[in-house]
């Protein structure tokens, strides 16, 4: 028997997850989140591809409340669940029935029931399919490499298609999921189906790198994105767990700050980022990348006193080109067999008058005596402002320029050879450490440039028989 409709009016995603899981914390990403979802559920998204940290509460949102609610607002709706495998998929369907079990629910959607028992006859009900009682709406969970034959899907919910780093890393396991896609999930598909796809990133090439090369996209950075979007775009939505892109309307956090800090800590998180650089790109950042195409890799050379036969030392900066890029201050000593020792590191995108007082400090400290500041793109005022601050250190600005990608390339043999590195600076600059790290070949491909660019002038400036004279020297100040 149906459920008595309500004159009450519907209520958001957001309002009707504080019903139905009144134990749930909605912090501002979540409200964020939930909104996004919204859109979706209500057919103004059709192609949505999100990316989120583990235990963010990714699956509670998207593969468990959002169906509910999907079949709440049409209970016509045709939905199918995929994971990795089929026992998950089972397990997120197992959650959305005993929310449309649910006193809570069936008071905002006394319309959507489902089977009781053995009641009523002639509808299904198992952990991998149950209809929707009096409408033609239900929901079905698959395993990755599942089989749909015969069922027609008005909206896919595609939630973590890889187990682990393993299977994202094998190839087999990528072309095997990319062959069950195009021949499973797109061939149930008709002009108004919607795709929801809600992962943890683990390799470049998984599914969502796939679809990011090969069809339309946009990055939604606002809710008007949704409206200006093509029919055929995916709106794709990102969540780093520490922020380091630009602050969106959508996600206005400033740099470094955490996703959820209450459950995972910007320390916390620091320390994961520390244990493994890369991986934490991926399933942390959202910015996977195949170790196979690192440029330097783990393979800079380590120490961890300085030599005695230290002949120079030096600093090399470079600025930052716009607002979402780094200054990068790199102190070096020079020994007697042209060995470069990196001895601190400023690495930062605060505004330029507090970065100056960071370089200003670590000079002073290492009472470093000679600074080259690269004068393209505001390097000639803080070169100024530095000789302001260190009227003892000679301070030298000169014009870059070699094209960067060229220079990067070529010199990272040497950087490799020549370069060392202090054996705790993946705990003294993290940033730093995981941007020179996770530096790919595919120079498109890279987010930041600015450390892998002002080691290579470090280099440059040292290494006089390979790098030439590719600067321009203007004048000291």
């Amino acid at each position: 028997m149906q459920r008595m409709k309500m004159d009450n009016p519907t209520p958001s995603f957001i309002e009707f997850a504080e019903r139905v899981y009144p134990f749930l914390e909605f912090t501002p990403f979540h409200r964020t989140y939930y909104s996004v979802l919204e859109a979706y559920a209500e057919g103004r998204i059709k192609r949505l591809i999100v990316s989120v940290p583990p235990q963010h509460g990714k699956s509670v949102g998207a593969t468990t409340l959002l169906p509910a609610y999907m079949l709440g607002l049409d209970p016509d709706m045709r939905i199918a669940i995929a994971s990795y495998s089929g026992t998950l998929a089972s397990k997120f369907n197992r959650r959305v029935q005993r929310i449309l079990d649910s006193k809570e629910y069936g008071e905002i959607f006394p319309n959507t029931t489902i089977k009781q028992g053995t009641k009523p006859l002639g509808y299904i009900r198992t952990s991998d399919e149950v209809e929707i009682v009096g409408y033609k709406g239900e929901l079905i969970s698959v395993g990755r490499e599942g089989s749909l034959t015969g069922n027609r899907v008005d909206c896919f919910i595609l939630d973590d298609l890889y187990k682990d780093a393993m299977e994202a890393q094998s190839p087999v396991v990528r072309e095997n999921c990319w062959e069950w896609y195009t021949s499973v999930v797109r061939t149930r598909m008709h002009n108004a189906s919607r795709e929801l796809i809600v992962f943890t990133r683990w390799h470049e090439e998984d599914l969502i790198g796939t679809l990011l090369r090969n069809e339309p996209c946009r990055e939604l950075r606002s809710m008007a994105d949704i409206d200006e979007a093509g029919s055929d775009e995916w709106l794709v939505l990102n969540f780093e767990a520490l922020k380091s892109s630009a602050p969106t309307e959508l996600d206005p956090r400033q740099e470094g700050e955490a996703l959820w800090p209450e459950q995972q800590s910007v320390e916390l998180l620091q320390s994961k980022r520390r244990l493994d650089p890369a991986r934490f790109e991926a399933m942390y950042q959202g910015h996977p990348s195949s170790k196979e195409g690192f440029l330097y890799g783990d393979n800079f050379r380590e120490y961890e006193l300085l030599p005695r036969d230290i002949v120079t030392s030096a600093c090399y900066t470079d600025t930052a080109d716009a607002g979402d890029d780094y200054l990068c201050s790199i102190a070096y000593s020079v020994d007697t067999d042209g060995i470069i020792y990196v001895t601190d590191v400023v690495y930062s995108r605060e505004p330029m008058e507090h970065t100056e007082r960071l370089v200003a400090a670590m000079l002073s400290e290492a009472h470093t005596r000679k600074v080259y500041v690269e004068s393209n793109n505001g390097g000639r005022g803080f070169a100024r402002s530095l000789q302001r601050l260190l009227p003892k250190v000679k301070v030298e600005w000169f014009h870059q320029s070699g094209n960067k990608e060229a220079r990067i390339l070529s010199n990272s043999a040497t950087v490799l050879h020549t370069i060392r590195m202090p054996k705790d600076w993946h705990l003294r600059w993290p940033e730093f450490y995981a941007h020179l790290t996770t530096y790919r070949r595919l120079f498109r491909a890279n987010r930041h440039d600015d450390a892998p660019d002002a080691l290579t002038g470090v280099v440059e400036r040292e290494v006089r028989d390979v790098a030439g004279n590719r600067w321009q020297k203007v004048r000291f100040l």
